[in-house]
Parts: structure tokens; sequence; C-alpha cells
């Protein structure tokens, strides 16, 4: 009889080991069915806001030529779309952010937006598509900084900009030259405007930015006053002649456009 007890006992202490281990696989079993059926999480992105008007200013570490400036800027946004991010937003980035640099912060707001960019601090410096991926943009591709070392070609550059000597560009932006001098051979500047058409403009080099503003007002009816060119990411001045440019061959000048309201009819 002791026997058929310890027996029925055992039993019972298998019994329960196996439905103990039943019920950890159901578990486990469960919680696999939960994890493949749950939705990935959506990064989460902070409140949008929008692009502050104050301009950015800061100092160098290591205070930088213009040419030095230029190198860094190009170099990031030669590099930074192959690492992370959509080509298409970098794009946009850039040129909101040549935007801004130049004052037309209407313009910088309107790229940001239509590209879906989401700015938590109002700032280019930190922002995000609609699809969470984050984009960061140095300072020095937003604006230059306070100690820059400015160039002895921008400087002749600033003094043609300063100056209003007898040899002022006349209505055209161009200077009046005598006879016996002889024109020079014309250069063709390329050009990229931010409506998308990219063109070759035949100038002078003795030509003024304004000139050559005219010239391609009548080529494509944008108006010289609303256009905007950009070398190396610097803003060029009307009264500077295109051979104190610098501009290299083959390089390619932005030229952003803005498109002049319609004056309001005249009513009797």
């Amino acid at each position: 009889m002791g026997n058929c007890l310890r027996g029925n006992a055992e039993e019972d202490v298998d019994l329960s080991q196996r439905s103990l281990r039943s019920t950890r696989a159901q578990v486990l079993r469960q919680r696999s069915a939960n994890s493949r059926h749950q939705q990935p999480q959506q990064p989460l992105v902070a409140k949008n806001f929008p692009l502050r008007r104050e301009r950015i200013r800061w100092n160098s570490e290591q205070p930088l030529t213009d040419s030095q400036l230029r190198s860094k800027r190009d170099e990031f946004w030669d590099t930074a779309p192959a690492f992370e991010g959509r080509k298409e937003i970098w794009d946009a980035l850039k040129a909101a952010a040549a935007a801004l640099e130049s004052g037309d912060h209407e313009l910088a707001q309107a790229i940001v937006s239509g590209a879906g960019v989401t700015l938590p601090h109002g700032l280019l410096t930190d922002c995000y598509d609609e699809l969470g991926s984050r984009y960061q943009l140095p300072l020095y591709v937003l604006a230059a900084p306070v100690n820059l070392i400015s160039s002895p070609a921008a400087a002749g550059a600033a003094a043609l900009d300063g100056s209003a000597d007898a040899s002022c560009p006349d209505a055209d932006g161009d200077s009046a030259t005598s006879d016996s001098t002889p024109r020079q051979q014309q250069v063709l500047l390329n050009l990229r405007l931010s409506d998308g058409r990219e063109l070759s403009l035949p100038v002078q080099p003795d030509d003024t930015i304004q000139r050559a503003k005219r010239l391609l007002e009548r080529r494509t009816g944008c108006s010289a006053d609303g256009q905007r060119w950009f070398c190396y990411g610097n803003l060029l001045a009307d009264r500077i002649r295109v051979r104190d440019c610098t501009i290299p061959r083959g390089f390619v000048v932005q030229v952003i456009v803005r498109q002049s309201s319609a004056p309001p009819p005249v009513t009797d």
C-alpha cells in the first residue's frame, strides 16, 4: 500500500511539472506572436517652428580666408548626401541656406516648407524630413564667421562696390570706355537659375554684374532688380566687373530669381 501511495505522488508531481512547462510554452508563443504583429515605432520629431529671421553670428576657432571657407562648404555639400538622408532634401537645404545668407528669408522659408522639412528649433542647424531622418548643417555653410579674413581679390571687389568715382557705371551698369580701347574676348558665364533653367551667357570681361543681369533679363524676362548672383556662396555686387569675380572656367553661378509682383491696374 505504501508503494501505491508513493507512485501516485510521483505521478502527481510529474503532471504538475508538465503542466507548468506547457503554460510557459504558451506564454512564449504568445509573446512571439505579439512581437511579429507589433507595428514599428515611428521616430518622434519635435514641434515644427518657422525659420528664424535673425542672422547667425559665430567665430571660427581658426580664422578662415574666403577661399578656405568656400572649400569647406564645397566639401560638406559634396560629401554629406553620401552618408545619410535623401539627396533632394540636401539640395533643398543647400538652396535654403544660400537664400537665407543673402537675406531672402521668404524664399528660404518657402524652400523648407515645400520640401517638408521640420525645424524643431527654427534653425537649419538641426532639422528632419518627413520620414524622420535627421539633417544637421554646420555654421560655416549658413554664414561666414565674424573673423573671416578677406582675400586681396575680395578686398578689391569691396572697394569697387563702395566706390563712386568718375568711372561710375551707366544705366546699364557698364562704364564708358574710349573708342581706342580694344574690346576683350567674350567669356561665357554658366548660370543656373532658381527656377531650374540653365544657360550660358556671353559677356565682356569689363562688363559689370549689373550689365550681365540686364543681358540675362533680355534673354529670360527675369527682372534684373530681382536677380541675385552667387559665386561660392558669396553675393556678387552689381558694381563688380566680371574679370574681378575670379570665376573659374566651367563654374556654375547660382542665380536666385525673385518674381516681382505685377503693378495694380489703373482705374479711372
